[in-house]
């Protein structure tokens, strides 16, 4: 593949991930290019119930953008930092160290 195919190919990439923020509900397509992940990954998650989704007629699968957002964003990881602060401030409502 020529250097000019492959920045055509990101450019359309980018445009596709840029209409995707528009739209409110996602195709299965859609939303594995959405969420980074392949096809067959999204479908073992809805299998397994591991990701919200919708099935209107019982077979053809629907995301909605903001659940995936959340999904995605779900398990959050403190900084050291904030562990720091709640630790010190645990510290001080105990009445300090011991």
């Amino acid at each position: 593949m020529s250097t000019n195919s492959k920045e055509l190919e990101k450019l359309n990439q980018l445009l596709s991930q840029q209409n995707l923020m528009k739209k409110e509900v996602l195709t299965v397509d859609e939303a594995s290019i959405y969420l980074g992940i392949s096809k067959s990954n999204l479908y073992k998650k809805t299998s397994a119930q591991k990701i919200p989704h919708y099935k209107p007629e019982g077979k053809i699968i629907y995301f909605k953008r903001e659940e995936l957002d959340d999904w995605m964003l779900r398990n959050r990881q403190s900084t050291v930092e904030e562990i720091s602060d709640k630790a010190a401030n645990l510290i001080i409502r105990k009445g300090g160290l011991s």
